[in-house]
């Protein structure tokens, strides 16, 4: 017994094959320019939200660690109260699920005043347990400072913000004054510049040798401000910041009650709200773009079926059933749905890329906290979002090919 052959799928390749008439190719190619259209935009909106989302997380991470052990009053970030630098839970982050890191720093804000401006900083001291990468990479011109190796010195990172706006370059010296109840001066000599595109950040953060900030606070050798933790993925935070809190708490009669744990979206609640907006935009475009897009096909199959309404005719009366012929109308526009999204998709991720490695398209930094518009392409999104709008499209088509049900064979080949 031979192979049965699938006659809707071979009929629908022969339909592919041929030309067709001037109004159906018109259309068809209408509607796969629609799809390539709408799936390029998609594309652009995921790869721009969540570029947005991946660069600007990755940034604050850099300033901040992903999760924060600190002294419960955190009501003036510029003024920190310490904590002890040995702690119980300490011998216990090793084995929380997804650690990555850990370092001890402190904080103290302070006035930077040049030749012709004053700016607020947040003077922060790291010592030999700060992982420099982020810095590292962000660094323009001179070197990172030396911390925590013999000889405490004086040296300073700050952003090329910063020194643009005090007159400072490498080897300058930057006079600070700590507002206190005993109001203090410092000086300290500019080692490095750097530039993350962090504009409000870059501007009001610089770094040091933790024992600078432990001596303008007047703190003793095991005093910090805290500890700050990274995990391996930032998408846990949520859980990951939740077993740190569980690993504290756990030794907890050993404390003296004044810790808090607190990770970066709750550090920074209204950026992180900004973000979240977004979300909201790429569900907007989207769903824009997929209407457009099968408007457009329903359009196409439509006119698809009025010119070969002849042929489902004959088809009719040579014995195939209304649901083969919905099939072979489903392949035949699915072979244009498909094409669209070939094209959509090297077209968008083409620009994505571009944007990536070029970075022409700039932003004010101001307002949008990066220098130009950041782009990650999230693959496994990027898959779901061809599968989904494949499936929506082809689903939707299947309301237009109900018509084939009130073709009457006797009709159409009479009218032939």
């Amino acid at each position: 017994m031979g192979k049965k052959t699938n006659a809707p799928f071979f009929i629908a390749r022969r339909l592919i094959a041929e030309s067709g008439g001037h109004r159906n190719s018109v259309m068809v190619k209408v509607a796969t320019l629609s799809v390539g259209i709408g799936m390029a935009v998609m594309l652009l909106a995921i790869g721009v939200i969540s570029g947005f989302k991946h660069e600007i997380a990755e940034k604050l991470t850099g300033f901040s660690a992903q999760v924060r052990i600190v002294h419960y009053d955190q009501s003036n970030p510029l003024e920190t109260k310490p904590i002890s630098a040995d702690q119980p839970f300490l011998p216990l982050f090793p084995e929380v699920e997804g650690f990555s890191r850990m370092n001890r720093y402190a904080a103290a804000g302070g006035v930077v005043k040049g030749e012709e401006a004053i700016q607020g900083i947040l003077l922060k001291g790291v010592g030999d347990d700060f992982d420099w990468s982020f810095f590292r990479t962000s660094l323009i011109d001179g070197q990172l400072p030396a911390v925590g190796d013999g000889v405490r010195n004086k040296d300073v990172l700050i952003s090329k913000k910063l020194a643009l706006q005090m007159g400072f370059e490498v080897g300058s010296k930057m006079e600070v004054v700590f507002v206190r109840e005993s109001p203090r001066r410092d000086l300290f000599r500019v080692a490095g510049i750097y530039d993350t595109g962090l504009g409000e950040m870059d501007q009001v953060t610089a770094l040091t040798d933790l024992r600078n900030v432990q001596r303008v606070n007047g703190w003793g050798a095991d005093e910090i401000t805290g500890y700050e933790i990274d995990g391996i993925r930032f998408a846990d935070l949520a859980p990951f910041s939740a077993r740190v809190f569980d690993a504290v708490n756990s030794v907890a009669d050993r404390l003296d009650g004044q810790l808090m744990v607190i990770n970066l979206r709750e550090q920074n609640p209204v950026l992180f709200d900004w973000l979240d907006t977004h979300n909201l935009n790429g569900a907007i475009i989207i769903t824009v773009m997929l209407l457009v897009a099968v408007f457009n096909m329903i359009a196409a199959l439509l006119i698809i079926l009025l010119e070969k309404t002849s042929m489902v005719g004959v088809l009719k009366a040579l014995g195939m059933e209304n649901r083969d012929l919905q099939k072979l109308f489903i392949y035949r526009s699915a072979y244009i749905i498909v094409k669209g999204l070939f094209w959509g998709n090297l077209v968008g991720l083409a620009l994505c890329f571009l944007q990536r490695w070029t970075g022409f398209l700039k932003l004010n930094a101001e307002g949008y906290f990066l220098s130009m518009v950041p782009v990650h392409v999230p693959w496994g999104a990027v898959a779901a979002l061809n599968l989904g709008a494949f499936a929506v499209i082809v689903a939707l088509l299947t309301l237009p090919t109900l018509v084939i049900a009130r073709v009457l064979p006797e009709k159409t080949i009479r009218f032939e």
